[in-house]
């Protein structure tokens, strides 16, 4: 039997306002990378990416 791991991610950004957000929402590595490039076309800036522990908010 073969297990599969699901690793979460969240996003890290500041607004074109200054002001600085975290994802409430987590994503996979490649929703994760959509939604990054989403917010950079919106202008948002330090948009990072990081990885989660299960469970963490």
């Amino acid at each position: 039997m073969t297990t599969t791991t699901m690793i979460s991610y969240k996003l890290d950004w500041t607004d074109p306002d200054g002001t600085t957000h975290t994802a409430v929402a987590s994503y996979d590595k490649p929703s994760a990378k959509h939604r990054q490039k989403e917010l950079e076309a919106d202008g948002c800036t330090a948009v990072t990416i990081r990885q989660v522990k299960p469970g963490e908010l």
